[in-house]
């Protein structure tokens, strides 16, 4: 029986170019989840959005002398060029500077307001007397006072990932000025976590399947126990507080970004030309999956549940698979240092598959993983193209060669062709298993294993020498092997939607099977906006072993992947070291 299946992806901040650590922490393995449901004839909404209300924003903008919104425009319709390159398959990537989502921000605002969920308080925040400024998250910067970390930002730990009160920071300065910021009384609207406390831990302690890193960490934060959290501040760029003499201040970023899982998933309703279907999602029984990053843990395992838990009716998360870090040549990526390897320049000189590919087989699901570009060149040779690819080419040459392009009419088959083709059809149980459970490498480790059993069923088969003697083994031998690589094209495609298209149309298909993403402009009242949209494919595979009919035209064949000279490696490296 389909089910209905909410896909919601972390919201990235626009303030710079999008980083290969971004995309595997958070951004391809809802990608390779969404597609895979899709297959399965689930009904799949994935959204998210780009942040446009962080502090990031404003500090490169004061940096660059210019508005917020340049920044935002600038690096929003970049991402998603290169989100659309990468074939992340978005039924809507929009982004919170929207009149939608500021909407839904100031109603849910209110509603937690009045019942009693938010509450004004007086509190003391760092000012900097040079800049004439409140200084609120990343204004401010100090050492981390639980790990001693030396740059940690005024609302959270990127080390430890412990969030804290800004005045905690020892040796805190301004981002700006660098100068130690004085200590001043300000009125904000505060979040009582604490009257969720009990409710969060009686919740967190049934999920079972959560991974062990998101579990504990969250239980160990319930634990330590829940105080007020301010979602308000003294800033001019965000959405204005929807209350009467308090205009002039602005809801924290980290209160409102999260209702955008809400007001996308109402903007692309409304998209749809069905503006109330977005209850289906939020009010009628689903599982709900959050991608993110380790770094954004409390704030979709407690904050953002409690918020939901306060406005009633909407449903909570059912499973909040976070990543841990990727690092670059054993290093941090860092931004600032320009340690990075940037999407577009990659894009700009890369297929997008075997990035796909080297960031799955790697993944940093259950610990920190590294990006190396000796592993990603040897992932390209030594995997994709000396064992995915070769196959592919060797069982199509062949049958291009000896059976007039077609898919021959077999024989009957002996007791390898069926354990082979036997394989294959266990193989879409297991791996779509492993996906459902957001174990997406070793997803990808059994469909590498069923190619290399491929290539030996293949080798023992030995139809270039049966091909003499023996024309209607060798036929046999040919039409197994295609149906197990048409299948294999089915199993790698969540993974490697180019590729497996590429396959599908070598096979003599016709139509599209892993669907396109478009950029469109949404016009509203009084601003436009470009969003990303995947367009499902024209012709809807489904997660079942090949039925490729014998007598079928082939296509023309041409290599899958590319095969990249080790010098890549050494250029890259000098490329990473002039800082790109």
């Amino acid at each position: 029986m389909a089910e209905k299946i909410a896909v919601f992806v972390a919201w990235p901040y626009v303030s710079g170019s999008c980083h290969l650590g971004h995309i595997a922490g958070a951004y391809l393995p809802p990608d390779i989840f969404a597609r895979y449901h899709r297959l399965k004839g689930n009904e799949v909404l994935m959204v998210s959005g780009s942040d446009t209300h962080g502090t990031p924003i404003t500090v490169r903008a004061e940096q660059e002398g210019v508005l917020p919104k340049q920044i935002v425009e600038r690096y929003h319709n970049e991402l998603i060029s290169c989100f659309a390159q990468l074939g992340l398959s978005f039924d809507l990537f929009t982004y919170t500077d929207t009149e939608n989502h500021y909407r839904v921000a100031q109603d849910m605002f209110l509603k937690l307001l009045n019942q009693g969920h938010i509450y004004k308080k007086e509190m003391e925040t760092f000012y900097c007397q040079r800049c004439g400024r409140f200084l609120s998250d990343r204004y401010v910067e100090g050492i981390c006072p639980y790990c001693d970390f030396p740059e940690a930002r005024g609302d959270q730990c990127d080390n430890c990932g412990k969030p804290f009160d800004a005045l905690k920071l020892i040796e805190p300065r301004c981002r700006f000025c660098h100068n130690r910021p004085a200590v001043r009384q300000t009125e904000h609207f505060f979040l009582d976590l604490s009257q969720f406390q009990q409710p969060l831990l009686d919740w967190v302690s049934k999920q079972k399947h959560w991974r062990p890193n998101v579990a504990n960490f969250t239980l160990n934060l319930l634990k330590e126990g829940l105080r007020g959290r301010p979602i308000t501040r003294d800033i001019d760029w965000g959405i204005p507080v929807p209350v009467e003499g308090y205009e002039h201040k602005r809801i924290y970023v980290w209160f409102e970004a999260v209702i955008g899982y809400l007001s996308a998933t109402i903007e692309w309703a409304q998209n749809n030309g069905q503006p109330g279907n977005w209850t289906e999602w939020w009010q009628k029984p689903i599982r709900s999956y959050y991608f993110i990053a380790k770094d954004n843990i409390p704030f979709h395992t407690i904050i953002w549940p409690a918020m939901l838990m306060g406005h009633g009716d909407l449903n909570l998360p059912y499973d909040v698979p976070a990543n841990e870090y990727l690092t670059l040549e054993g290093q941090k990526f860092s931004t600032s240092r320009n340690w990075a390897v940037w999407l577009p320049d990659y894009l700009s000189r890369y297929a997008p598959d075997p990035l796909r590919y080297s960031l799955t087989i790697n993944a940093p699901e259950s610990r920190d993983t590294d990006f190396a570009w000796k592993e990603f060149w040897f992932h390209n040779n030594n995997e994709l193209v000396a064992t995915w690819g070769n196959l592919v080419h060797r069982i199509l040459t062949f049958t291009y060669k000896n059976f007039d392009r077609q898919v021959p009419t077999p024989g009957k088959l002996d007791e390898a062709d069926w354990t082979m083709l036997a394989k294959i059809e266990e193989g879409f149980g297991v791996v779509g298993q492993l996906i459902e459970q957001c174990r997406f490498k070793a997803a990808l480790s059994a469909v590498m294993k069923l190619t290399a059993e491929a290539n030996r069923y293949f080798d023992s088969k030995t139809p270039w020498v049966t091909i003499k003697a023996n024309p209607q083994t060798a036929a046999t031998t040919l039409f197994v092997c295609l149906r197990v690589i048409d299948s294999l094209k089915t199993l790698f495609l969540p993974f490697l939607p180019f590729s497996s298209q590429a396959l599908h149309q070598m096979l003599g298909y016709n139509g599209d099977i892993a669907g396109e993403s478009e950029i469109k402009t949404f016009q509203e009242k009084e601003r436009s906006h470009q969003v990303l949209v995947w367009k499902k494919p024209q012709r809807e595979l489904s997660w079942s072993s090949s039925q490729l009919p014998s007598g079928q035209q082939l296509s023309k064949l041409r290599p899958l992947f590319r095969k990249l000279d080790e010098s890549v490696v050494e250029e890259e490296m000098a490329h990473l070291e002039k800082g790109n």
